[in-house]
């Protein structure tokens, strides 16, 4: 399979400081790609160390299998998933217990795992993965967020949810909730269709419906993150702004 692959963090145009962590690798088989992206809370030093703690637990998991020569099915992907989450938590939950100021981190986190043409996406947050059509971007993750839950019990409707002033606020976060096991789900992907990680710093200065032209207007992801990242700026992005975008090519 060929996989076209790029990735970026910007700290936006109001923030100090990057809270965000993204990371990708490629299988030795070239059949493989892995996929990360976190988002931190907990104040300065708290959000960033435990984005950085869970990209790299995730990497730690799962890079062995990435480079075995054994493709592995969907029970034992969604174990290995399962378990680098676990790890990600633990070594969360070992550095608040050695300092009480970062008692309250946590991180978003959303790992896609790709093997030929199929994803296997799991997540715990508000950060998100896209499917990337010719149809538009396609939400593949449901946010964990007071909000998401007040739409899907009918106390606001999807358009109020922005006008929401604690519309951030998670239900779960890794390192800082009891529930340690991600969403799942699988997504099959055919030829010249991609997907899209994020923070929120892009889906809160760009809206979903501006990506396409801005993907279509180049010819290789890493443009594409670049521009999508360079229009969240210009919109004045109040939040740090993360994208890994991956295209299955023809």
């Amino acid at each position: 399979m060929d996989y076209d692959i790029a990735g970026d963090s910007h700290v936006g145009a109001v923030r100090q400081t990057n809270q965000d962590r993204v990371e990708w690798r490629r299988g030795h088989d070239g059949r493989q790609v892995l996929l990360v992206l976190a988002d931190g809370m907990g104040g300065h030093q708290g959000g960033e160390l435990a984005s950085q703690h869970a990209v790299a637990a995730v990497l730690d998991s799962l890079l062995p299998a990435l480079s075995a020569s054994v493709v592995l099915d969907t029970v034992a992907v969604r174990e290995r998933l399962d378990a680098a989450f676990a790890l990600a938590t633990a070594r969360i939950q070992e550095e608040q217990a050695k300092d009480a100021r970062l008692e309250k981190m946590g991180t978003t986190l959303v790992v896609v795992w790709v093997i030929d043409s199929t994803a296997f996406i799991a997540h715990i947050g508000d950060s998100r993965c896209y499917l990337i059509a010719d149809t538009g971007p396609r939400c593949l993750t449901r946010d964990d967020t007071v909000v998401q839950n007040m739409i899907e019990d009918g106390s606001i409707s999807e358009a109020e949810a922005p006008r929401v002033p604690f519309r951030n606020v998670l239900t779960r976060a890794v390192g800082a909730s009891d529930d340690a096991t991600p969403s799942f789900r699988v997504q099959e992907l055919a030829p010249g269709e991609g997907l899209l990680l994020c923070s929120d710093g892009l889906t809160g200065a760009l809206p979903e419906a501006r990506w396409a032209e801005i993907i279509e207007q180049v010819a290789e992801a890493d443009d594409a993150v670049q521009a999508l990242i360079d229009q969240s700026l210009e919109n004045g992005a109040g939040d740090n702004v993360s994208v890994v975008l991956m295209i299955l090519k023809d």
